[in-house]
């Protein structure tokens, strides 16, 4: 089959040529045609021709200072132009959600972070998230007419195509809601949504602990767990937008075990409150096991340091903890200090922990893993004790790291996505 001539014609080459001297022009700003014909590899005319269509998008300018070269004219300098134009990143959390404001080369101009009360609904989120992007806007003295595009990022899958949430756990009544219905009021831009740990990862290869890694797994570890991938460069989001949801894996159960209810519900399209890895390594199941440990340990100071201790297990079950953020904290902060007793904890969960990423990893064979979330606060501890009990579960050794951007992983992930979103359109309409 012979590709289609529209594909290989000379305005094929053209905008193959914008794009290499708009991402060449951005990256080294302010620059020379010269640095640019380095950049890029294309000859004097072919970046001649590229930076005038940029000159005539708005999305260059000449800079008024030349330097002058020994014999012959002044170089021509060029800048980017980042200000012309504004992109959104949103966190949408269950208590919190995040906006920040970047211009066009990515620098964050203005954030706002507003706290969500417990219970609050899907309509109530909906509105905060309105309300905090308007926020963010207004701290940068700007409005939805200067704004190219926003992504918003979001727990559960998300149909992309569509934009619509389709699960939502752990925000009840945000599936279906017209989130972008919403959002659009506020800009005439386009409006994306998509799973907030596939912007995670999207945050982490750009500015955080992997730049530029094409193989890559960030998991989020916190309450909830989960995973955004990469594979070749590009984001892997599955056939319907579930791949990475690792905190419903089932890794512990023993194999006679009669099969779970089913975790998608027939009649409420709702999901389960906690998948079944969650509910044996997230923060709750932390705090609830160092209760345990604590209570195991005066009665019997041995007997932690035995690794195949049942007590601790069946103890966990019948224990209550208060805050679990709080008490989670706490065990990371005595276990760096030295305790027995929280060393012991932070161990068993680093197995745990390890039993399921090690089945990802199999499958998966990254060159990187990220650990983000709350529990990447945990620090080298933490993850001197999943490496070691992940080491011989698997076949390969990725790099493992703690996140570099924390918390703010998913907004600037977000802020990525909608500039990668932006430069496609310009793509398109090089002329635009």
């Amino acid at each position: 089959m012979q590709p289609h001539e529209s594909a290989r014609g000379p305005h094929v080459l053209r905008q193959i040529n914008f794009a290499a001297v708009l991402r060449a022009v951005r990256e080294h700003s302010p620059a020379r045609v010269a640095d640019l014909m380095q950049a890029t590899g294309l000859s004097r005319p072919a970046v001649t021709r590229a930076v005038a269509e940029l000159r005539d998008a708005g999305l260059v300018a000449d800079v008024d200072e030349t330097a002058q070269v020994s014999m012959g004219r002044p170089a021509q300098w060029i800048r980017f132009r980042a200000e012309v134009g504004h992109v959104v990143g949103v966190d949408v959390g269950s208590h919190k959600v995040i906006a920040m404001v970047a211009d066009l080369a990515g620098k964050v101009v203005a954030s706002r972070q507003v706290t969500i009360g417990d219970g609050a609904t899907g309509d109530r989120l909906l509105q905060s998230v309105r309300d905090t992007i308007a926020e963010a806007l207004a701290k940068a003295d700007l409005t939805g007419e200067d704004v190219w595009g926003i992504v918003v990022g979001t727990p559960g899958i998300v149909d992309e195509s569509s934009g619509e949430v389709l699960l939502a756990p752990g925000i009840p009544g945000l599936a279906h809601l017209p989130v972008l219905d919403e959002l659009r009021t506020l800009t005439p831009s386009p409006v994306l949504i998509e799973n907030d740990i596939n912007l995670a990862v999207l945050g982490e290869r750009w500015c955080g602990a992997a730049v530029g890694s094409d193989s890559l797994v960030f998991v989020h570890w916190g309450v909830r767990i989960g995973a955004g991938i990469i594979i070749d460069g590009k984001p892997y989001r599955g056939a319907n937008g579930a791949a990475g949801e690792i905190g419903f894996a089932d890794v512990f159960s023993a194999p006679e075990t009669p099969d779970p209810a089913s975790l998608v519900g027939a009649e409420t399209s709702g999901v389960s409150e906690h998948g079944a890895f969650e509910r044996m390594v997230g923060t709750q199941a932390i705090a609830e096991l160092a209760d345990a440990a604590a209570a195991l340990a005066a009665r019997d100071p041995e007997a932690l340091l035995a690794p195949d201790t049942p007590d601790v297990l069946e103890a966990v079950a019948a224990v209550t903890s208060g805050t679990a953020s709080d008490g989670v904290a706490a065990v990371f902060a005595a276990a760096t200090a030295g305790d027995p007793t929280a060393l012991a904890v932070v161990d068993r969960i680093a197995a745990r922990f390890a039993r399921g990423l090690a089945a990802m990893l199999l499958v998966l064979d990254p060159g990187e893993v990220i650990i983000g979330g709350g529990l990447s606060r945990a620090g080298e501890t933490l993850l001197a004790a999943i490496e070691r009990h992940l080491r011989p579960r698997i076949l390969t050794s990725p790099r493992l790291v703690l996140s570099d951007l924390g918390g703010d992983a998913v907004a600037l992930g977000a802020v990525r996505r909608a500039l990668d979103h932006v430069e496609s359109r310009l793509l398109a309409h090089p002329g635009a």
